[in-house]
Formats: structure tokens, sequence, C-alpha cells
């Protein structure tokens, strides 16, 4: 879920010899296991595909063009990864697991952008991940797999330090489903990653930014280090919009060195400019919240 603009990051910089265009997805209405997905080919954009998941936006894909991204949260996921790849992680031996597939437009991207990456994609309807994967261009296993699964009954099945960076964007409708905002979620997710690895969540939310709030209580029980980009907008609590949330073990930029000045010029670029608010920010938006317990 999520807004969509028109651009996106480094999409001239997609290898199309990486990741053929097959001969075209169909445009119409499918039926899946939750519901329906429709394909809607925009004609205005060649090669554009916009997946509507039950009458929500789910994905968008350009075919041949992995980088280019049309949901804004998306391009603050991918700021927020390269950022702390760039850090932390070995570029050459990452392990990105998806929570949350739709139309794989993450996986796609970063597949593309780490060549050598290995990513899972974990996706509770089968016969959507089977739709997606027939129809647009998503790279081959190993460096993108499709699990159908239970996001959070998958978590728990995962071995000890198999990841690198677990990246949530499940919803049910517009809401995140409960048993992957608490504490025991978040203490799984951590026991999954290696150490110092990165986890990166949608959350959308509203005024007042109820559910943020409890989030980040949430990860601060968990993390060493917890942080957010949104739109200034949403950082304010004016409207329903999303929050991304990182937290690792590994140290997050903080307001005024190098790495948060870069990521916040890279944040600024980008079709709906957004902030980069360090953990002394998510802290205080946290105080007072309980966070969401199993």
């Amino acid at each position: 879920m999520g807004k969509k603009t028109k651009g996106g990051r480094g999409g001239e910089a997609a290898s199309a010899a990486a990741n053929p265009v097959p001969a075209g997805p169909a445009a119409g209405t499918y039926l899946i296991d939750t519901g329906t997905a429709e394909l809607i080919d925009e004609d205005g954009q060649d090669g554009a595909w916009l997946v509507m998941v039950n009458g929500v936006q789910s994905s968008h894909v350009v075919l041949g063009r992995p980088r280019e991204l049309a949901f804004e949260y998306m391009r603050w996921f991918a700021a927020g990864v390269e950022s702390f790849v760039g850090a932390h992680l070995d570029p050459a031996r990452l392990r990105i697991t998806h929570l949350g597939g739709g139309a794989c437009s993450m996986a796609r991207y970063l597949a593309d952008v780490y060549p050598e990456s290995r990513n899972t994609v974990v996706e509770l309807d089968g016969r959507l991940a089977a739709l997606v994967r027939e129809q647009f261009d998503i790279p081959r296993a190993p460096r993108v797999k499709i699990r159908v699964g239970e996001a959070r009954a998958v978590t728990e099945g995962f071995v000890d330090g198999s990841r690198d960076v677990v990246i949530r964007d499940v919803f049910a409708d517009a809401v995140t489903p409960g048993p992957l905002t608490t504490v025991e979620f978040f203490a799984q997710v951590r026991r999954a990653l290696a150490p110092g690895g990165l986890y990166v969540a949608n959350c959308g939310d509203g005024r007042g930014l109820t559910l943020a709030r409890a989030e980040i209580a949430g990860l601060r029980e968990v993390f060493a280090h917890v942080a957010c980009i949104a739109d200034p907008p949403m950082l304010k609590g004016r409207r329903y919009g999303n929050i991304v949330l990182l937290a690792s073990d590994s140290p997050l930029p903080r307001a005024g060195d190098d790495a948060a000045a870069a990521l916040g010029r890279v944040l600024l670029g980008g079709a709906v400019p957004a902030q980069y608010k360090d953990e002394e920010w998510a802290r205080r938006l946290a105080l007072g919240s309980e966070p969401r317990r199993d």
C-alpha cells in the first residue's frame, strides 16, 4: 500500500539484460486466494503496470526498469537500506527477506542494485505469488525467491542470524496485522538477523501517529537504535500516510553527522521530499506510548 508518484530513483541505470522483459502482462482481473488482483496497464508510461489487490493499490512495476519505484515509501526503503549497507554490510553477501510480496517491486529493485544479493519474498497469497511471477520480470531464484506463507509464522521459523535485512510491508486493507507489530515479533526478527542487521518496516498511520508511537516503543525494547523516515506532514501527524521505521543494533545515522546529512539529501531529492529523523527524535515521539504485546 502507499501513494504513487511518477518517477523513481535511478531507473535509467537498471540492467535490461539482467531483467529481460517478458512478452507482456495481460491486463484484467484475476482470482487469487484472498479475493481478486487487477493488473492495470498505465497507458501514459511505457511498460508501467499497477497491481490492485481487492481494490487497493498494492504494487507498481515498470518492465525492464526495476530501479523505477513509483511508491514514495519504497524510495524511502531504498534510501534507508542503501545508506545502511554502505556503512555496515557487505553488498556482495546480502541476505534480504521481504515480508509482504505483492509484485515484488522492492525485491526487483534490490536484486538489481545488489546483483549478488539473495532476496526471499514471503507472500501470504499463493495465487498472487504465482500470478506476478508469471506476468512480470522478477529475477529467478536464488536472486529472488518467493515463499508462500504467513509472515509471522515464517519469521518464527527462520534460523538464527540467517538474514542481513528484513523488510516488512504487510497490510490487511490499510492496517498492518497486529501479530507483526508486537514486541515478541520484533524479538523474532532480531533473532533471525545477523549481528548488526537491519529491520525496515512500513507503518501506515494517521493523525497523532498512535500506531507508529507504539511500534517505536516496542522496537526500542528490542533494538539498540530506532529511527524514522517520512514526509513532513506525516511526521507531524497531520494526515494518514506511511512512516518508514528503521531498527538495528548497529548505529543508525544521528542528526548532524555526515551519514544523516547524506541520507537527508537523497530523501529531499525525491518526488515527495521526506526527512530522516534519528533515534533521539524517535525516542521523544514514543514517550508515554505502550508497546503492543502478543
